[in-house]
């Protein structure tokens, strides 16, 4: 048995993986998706959320375990994901990537998305000016940008479920080093489809921090929604 580890991406909660559970689960695999603080079910407030917080939350998931897992990260979870590689390398047995940001040390998720000139996210960020903890997005820019391929159930059952982002970790920079979070095998599932982290970006991230394998999936930035059976295909794969 193996156990997986799964983390949503900004604005997301554990909701996104619901078609990627049971397939693994039928598999007779150990799954744990927990919602990050500020994310999904979970109700801390943005201006208590922090990189070191998002962390803990997955520490936790990983020390609940006797076996090394295997972590996975969407998008923004990419970043909390190679971090918390840096805290427990020992409990993870891969880290794998799915259309993600990989991002080495010194560097967040802000100085990264300000260089994807043709990335759909920046343009339709909502900035509140009287609560600098957060930051919003536009829902009528949702499907172009994460779920263009996806049902119009999937869609509709993410803009009710989307929360307020967490500003303070997306500012937070990568604090790795090659002892710990490069010890950790990596994998990085490209989606050849998207409009948030676009395809030339992800290569580009994979290229500058080498994965022992790279997979390609014909999907936009969801393929829990839009491909489940190939996105759970290729995490067994993995084991």
């Amino acid at each position: 048995m193996t156990h997986f580890v799964l983390i949503h991406g900004a604005w997301h909660g554990a909701w996104c993986w619901y078609k990627i559970i049971p397939r693994l689960r039928q598999h007779g695999h150990q799954v744990t998706a927990p919602d990050l603080p500020g994310h999904g079910i979970d109700r801390t407030p943005t201006n208590r959320v922090s990189m070191r917080s998002y962390t803990d939350r997955v520490c936790q998931a990983l020390d609940e375990s006797d076996e090394p897992a295997i972590l996975v990260g969407h998008s923004m979870g990419g970043t909390v994901i190679t971090q918390t590689a840096e805290y427990r390398p020992e409990k993870i047995s891969k880290l794998v990537y799915v259309a993600a940001f990989l991002m080495p040390n010194g560097r967040s998720l802000f100085d990264e998305a300000h260089t994807h000139d043709a990335s759909l996210v920046p343009p339709n960020m909502v900035f509140d000016e009287d609560d600098p903890t957060y930051v919003g997005f536009r829902r009528e820019a949702a499907k172009e940008t994460f779920y263009a391929d996806c049902s119009d159930e999937d869609l509709t059952l993410a803009l009710s479920l989307l929360t307020p982002q967490p500003q303070s970790p997306l500012m937070a920079p990568m604090e790795t080093t090659g002892a710990n979070f490069g010890r950790v095998p990596r994998v990085y599932i490209e989606a050849l489809q998207d409009h948030a982290i676009t395809p030339d970006v992800q290569k580009r991230m994979h290229t500058e921090l080498p994965c022992e394998q790279v997979i390609s999936i014909d999907a936009s930035h969801s393929p829990f929604f839009s491909q489940p059976q190939v996105l759970a295909d290729q995490l067994l794969s993995l084991i």
